[in-house]
């Protein structure tokens, strides 16, 4: 009996990754364009660290647009937490980060920007259309953390350890869609918030956690407080990295990176429940919030762990209306889920969005329990079984001929990781409009 229920898994396991390998071929793309060059950053008595462009924090192609083309943007540019400065600079930690807890920016002027990548029949990408994400006065953002009284924040250190001011208008642009108008909409991990952005890159409206809106007052464009007060709650750097729009463009839908830190860190490392949202663009409101729950951390394959924290959420696609792609990753692996909010709770403006509830839904990964209803998950991706996909994908984009494109974020290049695009044909199929 032992031996025929291991035949019989062992079967379904081997149809499983048929199903995996016959989704098509995969093509990986690479650039040389000098645009991908940033700097060279080097300490004294340190080594010389080559930088490139992170390009690939968010992706997406509007239908019509050409098929090869898509869009990605970058985030809050180079940065690293203390422990890495002797890999990266090569001196030691305590002569940049001097016992404090800080983050190190080598870069501090860079500014998130936009960047429009074509696909080449020669296995390369080039990089066209640089647009700088800016204020209504037409200055550049940088990435460099926001003042927060209300959300917890991070403190800035150049790569000499010198302190840096932070901006109430700087932001870590995360995930990008592009509407038929022309516009923007990101997701931004660090507030965390939204923005709308014109064509010109010019940012029109923040919308942050409704509560938090004093603490970009002098922001120099329109902050509003449209999001539920209790994202505050979400883990330093594990804001909003995601956006998607309908195929009809009338809803946008962002998650939560990882479940909040609510009410404290250790709810946040055991919790299997991070939020998505859905943003409905004619009224301006948020009509739904639905809970995802992440994967066994032992599941990623490439690098199994044992921290519930390690999963994350760094990417959405909308398939269709309420169908949904999520990108859910480890450092190492990378997993896509067909995800369908049809029979899914909706938590919005409930008792889960009181920070006084107690216990939270961060506590509590047993649903059933308190009669909730996650939304449904398929597996249609894992980098596991492509060894040339890289490693912390973070951008999706459907191509002109129905395949789907993933770029990964090299985090410009700091480990001396290149960009690239790994193309895949018949993963998914996304509704036509």
């Amino acid at each position: 009996m032992k031996r025929t229920i291991a035949a019989g898994l062992t079967g379904i396991a081997a149809m499983l990754l048929a199903n995996t390998v016959m989704a098509g071929d995969a093509k990986v793309f690479e650039t040389k364009s000098a645009i991908n060059n940033l700097s060279t950053v080097m300490v004294d008595g340190g080594k010389a660290r080559d930088l490139t462009i992170g390009l690939g924090s968010g992706a997406y192609r509007r239908p019509g647009d050409p098929a090869n083309m898509f869009y990605a943007v970058s985030d809050r540019g180079p940065n690293f937490v203390c422990r890495d400065v002797e890999t990266i600079l090569g001196v030691s930690e305590e002569s940049v980060c001097h016992g404090n807890k800080v983050r190190v920016y080598p870069t501090p002027d860079y500014s998130p920007s936009i960047y429009t990548i074509f696909l080449g029949d020669d296995g390369s990408f080039d990089i066209k259309d640089v647009i700088t994400i800016k204020d209504q006065n037409g200055v550049p953002l940088t990435g460099l953390t926001n003042k927060l009284t209300v959300a917890k924040t991070e403190k800035p250190v150049d790569a000499n350890g010198n302190e840096l001011a932070q901006s109430v208008s700087s932001i870590d642009s995360e995930g990008i869609i592009r509407l038929s108008d022309g516009s923007y909409w990101l997701g931004e991990e660090n507030g965390p918030s939204i923005l709308r952005v014109a064509a010109d890159g010019t940012v029109i409206e923040r919308i942050v956690p409704f509560g938090s809106q004093d603490d970009f007052k002098e922001a120099g464009y329109k902050v509003t407080g449209g999001l539920p007060a209790i994202l505050v709650k979400r883990q330093t750097n594990r804001g909003i990295e995601s956006m998607a729009v309908s195929p009809d463009e009338t809803k946008l839908y962002f998650m939560v990176q990882n479940p909040l830190a609510n009410p404290n860190a250790d709810a946040y490392k055991a919790a299997k429940n991070t939020r998505l949202f859905v943003f409905d663009r004619a009224s301006e409101k948020l009509t739904g919030e639905y809970i995802y729950q992440l994967d066994d951390p032992q599941s990623f394959r490439n690098d199994p762990s044992k921290k519930q924290n390690a999963p994350r959420v760094s990417e959405v696609l909308a398939l269709g209306n309420d169908r949904l792609l999520v990108l859910e990753r480890t450092d190492k692996t990378t997993k896509l889920h067909e995800v369908k909010l049809d029979g899914a709770t909706n938590i919005l403006a409930t008792r889960w969005d009181d920070m006084s509830t107690s216990p939270t839904l961060e506590q509590q990964n047993d649903l059933a329990s308190i009669e909730l209803k996650a939304v449904s998950k398929t597996l249609r991706f894992d980098s596991a079984d492509y060894p040339m996909a890289p490693n912390k994908l973070e951008g999706l984009a459907i191509l002109g001929d129905g395949s789907l494109a993933m770029i990964n974020d090299n985090d410009f290049g700091i480990k001396g990781d290149p960009t690239k695009v790994i193309v895949i044909d018949g993963l998914v199929k996304a509704d036509k409009y």
